[in-house]
C-alpha cells in the first residue's frame, strides 16, 4: 500500500487516503447550504487529487447528495467515487425535522433509488448504515443490502457507528468493505476496538470527524461563537470550560506540527491516517478549506510525536468527551 492510496474491497480503483466529507454541503447543522459554493468546493477537491466524495441522504435531507450529484455532473470526465449512506429517516419540515434510525428493508430499498436520483448515477460505489436501527434485526437490513449489491445497485458494502457485535451479525450476511466511526486526536475510543477488527476483517475505517467539527483546524478562538443552527452549538466540546482546554490543546498541537513544518490541521489528519487503514473524511465547504490537503502526504509522525500527543491530551483534556450527542434516536 502506498503512503497516499488504500484499496477498499469491490472497489477497482486506488482511493486516496483522503476524502471529501459534505455533511457542511448539505447546509443542515452548518448554517444553511451555499450551493455554488458547495460545488465550487467539490470540484476544488477533485481538482486535488481527492477521487472519494462521502455523503448523506441526511446532510440537508437530500440536498447534499443533490449537489455532489450536480458538482460531478458540470465536471465531466472526471471519475470520483461516491460513498453514502442510508438507515435514517425523519418527520416534520425544515428546520423542525426530526430525525430517526429506520433500516427497514422497504426503506432501505426507497433510500437506494432516491440517492441513485439525487447523485445522477446508476451505481452507488459504497453504501452504509448511517446508524444501527435497535428496532429492526440487523441481518434483514443486510439481506436487502446484499441483494441489492449483487442486482447491480451498490458496488460495496459498509456500516457507520456500529459495535464490532453489530457487525459480526451484518457480516453472517453481507460483507463489510467500510467501517465509518468518528476519529480524530479528541475521540479515539476506536482505538480499542473498531480499528483492530477493522485490520483483522481487512476492512477500511472512513473516519469521519477528522478535523473535530473544525476545532484541529487551530483557526478558533475563546471568543469564537456558533448560531443555534450550527451543529457545535450543542457539542460540548465547544462550551465553556471545555472549550479553553480542548484550545489550550490546540495551541500545543500547533507548536508540535511546527516542529516538523506542518499546519495543526496537516498534522492532526496524519495522525489519523497513521492508524491503520484508514481514510480520513476532510469536511468543507468552501475551496480554500481544501487547498491544502495534500499537506498531510509523504510524511509519517514518530515515536515521539505520538507520545507528544498523548501527553497534550493528559495535560489538557484527561477526559475527552465523545460524538455521543450526534446520535439519533431509534424510532418510536
Amino acid at each position: 500500500m502506498s503512503t497516499d492510496t488504500i484499496h477498499i474491497a469491490g472497489i477497482d480503483t486506488p482511493v486516496r487516503r483522503v476524502a471529501l466529507g459534505t455533511w457542511a454541503i448539505g447546509g443542515w447543522m452548518w448554517g444553511g447550504p451555499d450551493d455554488d459554493n458547495g460545488v465550487r468546493t467539490i470540484h476544488k477537491a477533485l481538482d486535488e487529487g481527492i477521487n472519494l466524495i462521502d455523503t448523506a441522504p441526511v446532510y440537508g435531507f437530500g440536498h447534499s447528495e443533490e449537489v455532489v450529484g450536480r458538482a460531478l455532473a458540470e465536471k465531466p470526465g472526471h471519475r470520483a467515487l461516491i460513498a453514502t449512506k442510508l438507515g435514517l429517516n425523519w418527520s416534520g419540515e425544515g428546520n423542525d425535522r426530526k430525525v430517526f434510525r429506520d433500516s427497514r428493508p422497504e426503506r432501505i430499498r426507497k433510500e437506494v433509488e432516491d440517492s441513485l436520483r439525487r447523485l445522477r448515477v446508476e451505481t452507488i460505489d459504497i453504501e452504509q448504515i448511517h446508524w444501527p436501527d435497535d428496532k429492526t434485526p440487523i441481518d434483514e437490513s443486510a439481506r436487502v443490502l446484499e441483494k441489492l449489491h449483487k442486482d447491480g445497485k451498490i458496488r460495496a458494502l459498509g456500516v457507520s457507528n456500529f459495535s464490532p457485535a453489530q457487525m459480526d451479525i451484518f457480516r453472517e450476511v453481507a460483507p463489510i468493505a467500510t467501517i465509518q466511526p468518528p476519529l480524530n486526536l479528541f475521540e479515539r475510543t476506536i482505538e480499542k476496538d473498531i480499528l483492530p477488527y477493522a485490520e483483522k476483517h481487512k476492512a477500511v475505517i472512513l473516519a469521519y470527524g477528522a478535523l473535530c467539527r473544525g476545532l484541529l483546524t487551530g483557526k478558533m478562538n475563546a471568543s469564537t461563537s456558533f448560531p443555534k443552527d450550527d451543529l457545535r452549538s450543542g457539542d460540548p466540546k465547544f462550551q465553556k470550560p471545555n472549550f479553553e482546554h480542548y484550545l489550550a490543546a490546540v495551541e500545543d498541537f500547533r507548536k508540535l506540527a511546527e516542529k516538523r513544518g506542518k499546519s495543526v490541521m496537516a498534522f492532526a489528519v496524519r495522525w489519523v491516517l497513521d492508524q491503520g487503514p484508514v481514510i480520513a473524511l476532510w469536511g468543507a465547504r468552501k475551496p480554500s478549506q481544501v487547498e491544502n490537503v495534500n499537506d498531510v502526504f509523504g510524511w509519517n509522525l514518530t515515536d515521539e510525536d505520538r507520545r507528544a500527543v498523548d501527553e497534550i491530551l493528559a495535560r489538557h483534556v484527561p477526559k475527552p468527551i465523545d460524538p455521543t450527542f450526534m446520535a439519533p434516536p431509534n424510532r418510536d
